[in-house]
This record gives structure tokens, C-alpha cells and sequence, in this order.
């Protein structure tokens, strides 16, 4: 249990966060000339091998230091308000810490996506100490399964370690549909998170096929039942998934290549994880006029769309700037995505 001097140097670097956050939505609303999220690929390869996971190798070596500086500073210059780590698993990149000081050196706040079977106390402390501010990660059930080794079993010493440790926000992510042996276990795990003092959502993962089903009448209710766990804010607007629930596809003006910015470990920028190879461009020869062109550009699989950070970033944007811009004839559209899961990025 964190002492009450711990408890109170928490709350201050949590109002400082926020404060930052706030600004962040400000700039948003007032210029949208910059991304306002990218998230960066340090390292291809990961620890474990979640058979519904497409976003991973055993084999790639770690994007070189200096080339993962060139990309920060990159998305710096665009003016980008937060830029988070994925994978592959970012905590194997042996200078990561150093890449969210440079994260910090630019301005835009610092966070990770991770798996957390690398956590441990010191490395906590050292993630503390180079500035991360939020951290993700995603439980699929309570026991460990042939689906997925991200179990509540496994993981909760590491997150009682980042519950005494940790100054940066942690949301735990817990999932429901198609392939999930235990539905109830994503109540079981967003209590736990509750427990500990982090907040929690809900992600829907397809059915095997790879094809968005509605839940079922059982599954729906323990989704609604942890959405409800989570805190309302700006990045708790759930009616995104709750259509996706149901099986309805979303009408919205999809922002990616403007407002998020996915960047693999070749420096390119893509819409997302899930569709990769458009537009294509290396990070260094990515402009403002880039970002205005794919701000009105139509995305055609948009409507079945189920990643989320791309429409938390999109939503500050709903009501204005008509996409009059044709979806390129060789990207995906609607039918044709490739999508594999949906997680709260």
C-alpha cells in the first residue's frame, strides 16, 4: 500500500497530467493541422504469441536508436499531442526509456502499450522516472488459455507492483466476442483493475472468420456491465462500441493519416494498425499538406471500423470539414478489412 506522501506526489502528477490532457484537447479543436495521436512501433517482435494478434514477429531486431530519434522528433515537428509506444512489445526495446525522454523533449505527452510480463518493480521506477504518463494493458481472461497467455493469473503480481509503483496512468483493457472461451472473466478482470485503482474498458474481438458479429444477449450484458466500470470522459464515448455490440455499422468521418498516425518499424505512415500500406509514406517526407489531404479523404472501411483510438482522435472533428476527397481505388473498403480484434487503443 503507497504511503500517504506516495498517495499525495501521485495526485499532483495526476493534475499535471490532466492539465495536459485538457490543453491537448484544446489544441485539437482549435488547429486540426496536426495529428493529435501517433503511435510508433520501436520493435516488431514480442514475447508472447496471441493467436488472434496480427501486429507481431519472434525474430526483428529493434528499430536503431538514433532512427527511433529521427522519428520522435519528426512527429514533434507535426505538432503531434501524444505519441504512444505499441508492437510488437515496446518494453523490448533496450533503449526505452530514453525514447519517452525524447517523447517528452518535444512537448507531447508519452505513453506505451504493453503486455506487462516485463514488469517488475525497478522497471517500474525507471518508467516513472523517464516520464511516461499512460500505459495500457490488455487482459483476455482470468486463466491462461490456448487463445491468449494475458491472464489475470499471470499478470495481477505486476499489477499489485504497478499499483504500489507506478505515477503514470494505467488502464487495463478486458475483452468480449468471438473466440473468448469466458465471457464473464472480462467482469472478473475490469473489477480487479477498478480494485486497484486503474481504470478499465471493454474491446470486442472478431469471431474467427474475422468478420464483426454482433454479441450475443449473454456477451452484450457483460459488456455493458464493464463499460460502466469505466470512467466517463472524453476517451470513455462509448457508442462506437456499443453499435459494434449490436452488429450495426457506425456512419463517421474517419481521421486517419491526419489525426492518428500509425508508424510501423520502416518509418512509414499508415491509417492504422489493421490497414497497413496507406498512404504508405515515410515518416521523414510526411507534411501538413499530407495530413490535410487524408483529413477529407473518405476511408471506405470505415463503417465496420473497430479501432478505437482512431475514433477517439476522429471525434473532436464529427461536425466539421466534409470528407470530399474519394477513397483511393486500391485501399480497403467496407468487407474487405483486415481487422483481427478490436482493442482500446
Amino acid at each position: 500500500m503507497p504511503t500517504l506522501s506516495t498517495r499525495l506526489s501521485r495526485r499532483l502528477v495526476a493534475a499535471h497530467r490532466v492539465s495536459r490532457e485538457w490543453r491537448m484537447l484544446a489544441s485539437g479543436v482549435l488547429d486540426t493541422d496536426h495529428p493529435v495521436l501517433a503511435h510508433i512501433i520501436p520493435i516488431r517482435r514480442c514475447n508472447l504469441s496471441c493467436t488472434y494478434c496480427n501486429e507481431f514477429d519472434d525474430f526483428s531486431k529493434p528499430v536503431p536508436l538514433e532512427e527511433m530519434y529521427r522519428r520522435i522528433d519528426r512527429l514533434g515537428e507535426l505538432g503531434t499531442s501524444v505519441i504512444s509506444f505499441s508492437g510488437g512489445e515496446p518494453l523490448l526495446h533496450p533503449d526505452l526509456d530514453a525514447l519517452i525522454r525524447r517523447i517528452r523533449g518535444t512537448g507531447a505527452m508519452a505513453g506505451m502499450i504493453t503486455n506487462g510480463f516485463l514488469l517488475n518493480a525497478d522497471r517500474i521506477r525507471k518508467l516513472n522516472d523517464a516520464g511516461l504518463e499512460h500505459m495500457q494493458i490488455s487482459i483476455d481472461n482470468v486463466m491462461p488459455d490456448d487463445v491468449s497467455k494475458k491472464s489475470l493469473k499471470t499478470l495481477d503480481a505486476r499489477l499489485q507492483l504497478l499499483a504500489e509503483h507506478a505515477d503514470f496512468h494505467v488502464n487495463i483493457n478486458s475483452v468480449v466476442g468471438g473466440g473468448i472461451h469466458n465471457p464473464q472473466d472480462a467482469v472478473v478482470v475490469a473489477k480487479r483493475a477498478v480494485e486497484l485503482g486503474f481504470t478499465t474498458t471493454v474491446g470486442i474481438i472478431h469471431d474467427s472468420s474475422g468478420q464483426l458479429q454482433p454479441l450475443s444477449e449473454a456477451e452484450q450484458n457483460i459488456y455493458l456491465q464493464v463499460r460502466d466500470m469505466g470512467k466517463k470522459s472524453y476517451a470513455r464515448m462509448n457508442y462506437f462500441q456499443d453499435n459494434i455490440a449490436h452488429g450495426i455499422e457506425n456512419k463517421w468521418k474517419c481521421r486517419a493519416g491526419a489525426r492518428y498516425l500509425y508508424i510501423c518499424e520502416e518509418g512509414l505512415v499508415h491509417y492504422c494498425s489493421q490497414q497497413r500500406g496507406y498512404p504508405g509514406k515515410p515518416l521523414a517526407e510526411y507534411t501538413k499538406e499530407d495530413i490535410r489531404r487524408e483529413f477529407i479523404t473518405e476511408k471506405g472501411c470505415a463503417p465496420r471500423c473497430t479501432v478505437a483510438c482512431v475514433h477517439y482522435t476522429s471525434y473532436m472533428d464529427f461536425w466539421r470539414a466534409p470528407q470530399t476527397i474519394p477513397a483511393p481505388p486500391d485501399a480497403p473498403h467496407d468487407g474487405e478489412t483486415k481487422l483481427v480484434q478490436l482493442q482500446t487503443r
